[in-house]
């Protein structure tokens, strides 16, 4: 570990360097690319100077605790070198996380696709609570929430809607909230008060970069169409809606919530690369589907992983067994403890396979 983080801290001090090189600071591309990989270094860079120096001074603390001292002067050490070796044993926990492998998406923006499943009007009324709930969370993080298209039904729930979250670590967090939902309450509708289940599914995709995936004119077929609300009703007399077709995959992508056909065309690009990267990604993962089951990250879609209980004010995350009795808040976004448990599961499970 320590030759693995001497190399860590060798490369974090060349970078600093490059990055005042005359020649490094006037290309653009060069410039971005470094500074993000001392960025990322930068954690572990300090976890490592910290845990040199506290190592220096614990070693120090030893050879004088082994000199002839009277009570008090040893009952400080004592407690030094306690302290000391408490921070140790800490930063060297910490050092072990920050080493293991990084996903190479984390830093990404995501695109969040949810859809209402099983229950009919009470699961797109959920899909709606869930995008309230990423929105808010969204919020608390600082990010940029931008829905790229909506299919909404009579009472304001959501048959699909699919929005992008823009801000760096999206993808770090929001990975772990792909899967079916699963709620347990007595619909609005409902007028005998029997709770039911319904489902909701949400797929968090990393955004693409048009240099990952490149779509030629040739390989696209756009549709332009009138975009529509609740109910299938036209909202505007102008075709600013757009439905981009991959004629290699077939894979399609619609974008009607912004006014203007070219940003709609944008947005459904971009849509259309993140899912023919995701397909990619997918079938790559399947080669090794033995070896991703049971990781908390897998974000199969069809896997079950949380219920939100309303009458008894409880959510469950499957995966982990988190139970936690704070629905009202979970559902207003604070949703970061959920997360933070999940992000220590995985990285547990890394650790203990040795990755």
């Amino acid at each position: 570990m320590l030759d693995k983080l001497q190399s860590l801290a060798d490369r974090y001090e060349k970078l600093s360097e490059l990055l005042c090189d005359p020649n490094v600071a006037s290309d653009t591309a060069k410039l971005r690319e470094y500074s993000k990989e001392q960025s990322d270094l930068q954690p572990a860079f300090e976890a490592f100077t910290e845990y040199r120096t506290v190592t220096k001074e614990l070693d120090a603390a030893k050879v004088m605790q082994a000199e002839k001292l009277d009570d008090d002067m040893r009952e400080m050490v004592k407690m030094e070198i306690d302290e000391l070796t408490t921070r140790h044993v800490e930063l060297e926990g910490q050092i072990r996380i920050l080493l293991l492998p990084k996903d190479p998406n984390d830093d990404k923006n995501v695109i969040v696709e949810i859809r209402g499943a099983a229950g009919g009007d009470e699961a797109a009324l959920f899909a709606a609570d869930l995008f309230r709930m990423y929105t808010r969370y969204a919020d608390a993080q600082g990010w940029q929430v931008d829905i790229m298209d909506a299919n909404s039904n009579d009472l304001g729930g959501f048959k699909e809607v699919i929005f992008s979250i823009n801000g760096r670590g999206a993808y770090s967090k929001m990975k772990y909230e792909s899967g079916a939902h699963r709620v347990q309450r007595i619909p609005t509708t409902e007028s005998g008060g029997r709770i039911h289940t319904s489902t909701s599914t949400v797929a968090v995709l990393p955004e693409a970069e048009a240099f990952e995936i490149e779509i030629l004119d040739k390989d696209i077929r756009v549709d332009t169409f009138c975009s529509s609300g609740a109910g299938g009703q036209s909202v505007n007399t102008t075709k600013s809606a757009v439905r981009v077709t991959h004629i290699p995959t077939g894979i399609v992508a619609t974008c009607q919530d912004g006014k203007s056909q070219n940003k709609n065309k944008e947005s459904a690009l971009k849509v259309l690369r993140t899912r023919i990267s995701d397909t990619k990604r997918q079938e790559e993962e399947a080669k090794y589907a033995g070896e991703r089951k049971g990781k908390v990250g897998t974000g199969d879609r069809s896997e079950r992983i949380r219920t939100y209980n309303f009458p008894q004010s409880r959510v469950t995350d499957h995966r982990i067994g988190l139970t936690v009795h704070k629905l009202d808040q979970i559902m207003n976004g604070d949703i970061e403890d959920i997360i933070a448990a999940l992000s220590i599961a995985e990285q547990a499970d890394m650790m203990d396979k040795g990755e």
